[in-house]
């Protein structure tokens, strides 16, 4: 179905995220110096490196794309160096609570208490939310992700279609970080996890796709950033209603329920 397609829950995630007030604190814990440090770069890098960038695309796409691609390779670079220095503020401990705090709100409680304490007494889902006692990550660091990101920037490069290939090509592998702490919870092994994703290929990539176009934003990418981890979230409940309605306990449901489909 179209409202189940993968590149949208991103975007369901913005709505969510917005209409659920219980998940406003774990915003604003990180938003000031987030929003300081999102400001700080992207200012630095159109004032120092676009106009010469301009420069440089125009050799290949003319004067006027080159100021849109221009734009479009320095708000990548710009996202690429925040991921990287967003890492010092523990971003990924409260991209960890706002995923688990929707699964809880969305009855899969069951599937966050394997990894952490869950209080169903303590009030909303970020109060229930305690210590956890199995390493919790939403997303690894990979510096693996951060070379090629950087290597694909030049395919801005190429006239008209470099910017939606370069989009593509770092969604490809972007997409499957924003499930490792679904993986995580199942209890997957790297095998699993890599012959389950070889299966859905394309499903993660356009979820990719999204997911870094809303970072891309300037100012409010550390927004879309928890809003995506959201979306994540409602992704895999919807996933774990199938798995539950087809009767597998050990993981997601094999067959052609999620294979690869643009829409």
């Amino acid at each position: 179905m179209f409202t189940e397609a993968s590149w949208l829950y991103p975007l369901k995630g913005i709505i969510y995220f917005a209409r659920h007030p219980f998940l406003y604190p774990l915003l604003r814990r990180r938003f000031l110096p987030a929003f300081l440090l999102s400001i700080f770069v992207l200012v630095n890098l159109f004032l120092w490196t676009y106009l010469p960038q301009v420069a440089f695309l125009a050799i290949f796409h003319g004067r006027r794309l080159a100021f849109l691609n221009a734009t479009f390779l320095v708000l990548g670079e710009a996202a690429a160096i925040t991921a990287l220095l967003f890492e010092s503020f523990f971003v990924d401990e409260t991209l960890v609570d706002v995923f688990d705090a929707t699964l809880i709100n969305e009855g899969c409680g069951g599937l966050v208490s394997a990894s952490r304490v869950v209080d169903p007494a303590a009030g909303d889902p970020v109060k229930q939310l305690g210590k956890p006692v199995t390493p919790s990550v939403y997303s690894p660091f990979s510096l693996r992700q951060i070379i090629e990101f950087v290597a694909f920037l030049p395919l801005n490069f190429i006239p008209v279609a470099g910017t939606p290939l370069f989009l593509v090509m770092t969604g490809y592998r972007a997409g499957p970080l924003h499930h490792y702490r679904y993986f995580h919870l199942l209890g997957f092994l790297k095998k699993e996890r890599n012959d389950y994703l070889n299966r859905r290929k394309l499903t993660y990539t356009w979820f990719g796709f999204t997911a870094l176009i809303l970072q891309l934003v300037p100012v409010l990418s550390m927004f879309f950033l928890l809003s995506t981890a959201c979306g994540s979230a409602l992704w895999v409940a919807k996933l774990e209603q199938k798995r539950r309605r087809i009767g597998n306990p050990n993981g997601p449901e094999p067959g052609p329920l999620y294979e690869d489909d643009p829409a």
